[in-house]
């Protein structure tokens, strides 16, 4: 055999073992190796996990996980495993696969209407890495509510009703300081002089807002509803407002979940500082996470004469407003009748 002819072979041969070598990698990185039904799903590797331990979370959806192996490892994932949410679509190749395992999917967190921090922990935690226990111990760290000017008792002022974004492996911390740091950002120098203006602080104005979220469900009627307050409060009046009662009520009992339809007169005997009818003023904390309508309902309150009012019979859902209270006994006696026919007793 000549020369030329040993430097053909050679070159046939290395072609055939690189199209073999080729067959190989293309088999094992850019064939589909999923296994799941479904169009996409979620996985969740969570914090400081090995690469043994995310290959065990992601397997079952997987047809091989030796393929998976080899591709991971001569990419280095094996040496660099992120913690997060990752979406794996139906039909992804090793290669695919590796790649969407560096690439965290923000979680998009939306809360609203809180009536504990307990609650709301739960709400937080059902769509991130950390606990509850973890959420709660974050918001109530002695350092962070003396940094943030809380106090355990109204914390719940601090968050505003929104989408919040986070990476599902975010530390309880962390997401802690990110919601005082948007609470920063909507406390803006224009609600700050609203709120200066009818002599509140940030805070006050959270703690109103929430009782008049409670007081009333329509958006147009919550300035009507915030003046009244303002008023009593400029007065010395106690607000006596009943979902303070019922809040107050469920505090005690640490049963956030009772229903509570109708205040009856032995309740306005509960000795607490959320009872705002033996208390004068606001109370120490929201009786609920308020949303943003509102807040900005108490800062542009309506101007009026009104002191009173009570749940109109004739138009539910709304309220009946009086500027005295003999006027006021009138749209009581209406509304205790109509509940009476309801047999509403509780």
């Amino acid at each position: 055999m000549n020369l030329k002819k040993i430097i053909a072979f050679i070159a046939v041969a290395g072609i055939v073992v690189a199209s073999i070598a080729a067959f190989y990698i293309y088999n094992k990185a850019f064939v589909p190796n999923t296994s799941f039904s479904d169009k996409e799903l979620f996985v969740y590797i969570p914090a400081n996990s090995t690469y043994e331990e995310a290959k065990k979370i992601i397997e079952p959806y997987l047809e091989n996980i030796d393929n998976f192996d080899f591709v991971a490892t001569s990419r280095k994932y094996n040496s660099n495993v992120k913690a997060g949410k990752f979406l794996l679509k139906k039909g992804m190749t090793n290669f695919d696969l590796v790649r969407t395992l560096r690439r965290n999917v923000p979680v998009k967190v939306a809360f609203n209407n809180q009536e504990s921090l307990g609650k709301l922990a739960q709400r937080l935690a059902s769509q991130t890495e950390p606990d509850s226990l973890q959420i709660i111990a974050a918001f109530t760290n002695p350092q962070f509510l003396a940094e943030n000017e809380f106090t355990q008792e109204n914390i719940l002022a601090m968050l505003i009703p929104n989408t919040y974004e986070f990476y599902w492996e975010t530390s309880a911390s962390k997401i802690a300081d990110k919601i005082a740091k948007e609470y920063r950002k909507f406390w803006n120098e224009e609600r700050k002089a609203k709120a200066e203006s009818i002599k509140l602080s940030p805070i006050e104005v959270s703690i109103l807002a929430s009782i008049v979220h409670k007081e009333t469900v329509k958006v147009e009627e919550r300035p009507r509803v915030a003046g009244v307050y303002l008023n009593r409060l400029a007065t010395g009046m106690p607000l006596q407002a009943d979902p303070t009662i019922i809040f107050a009520i469920k505090k005690r009992t640490g049963d956030f979940d009772q229903v509570i339809k109708r205040v009856l007169y032995d309740d306005l005997k509960l000795d607490s500082p959320y009872n705002t009818y033996l208390n004068a003023g606001l109370p120490p904390g929201p009786i609920a996470m308020p949303d943003i309508s509102a807040i900005d309902a108490v800062l542009n309150a309506e101007k009026h004469d009104y002191y009173y009012f009570c749940a109109s019979p004739g138009k539910p859902g709304y309220h009946a407003f009086a500027a005295n209270y003999t006027q006021h006994q009138v749209n009581a006696k209406e509304y205790s009748e109509w509940v009476n026919k309801l047999g509403i007793n509780r």
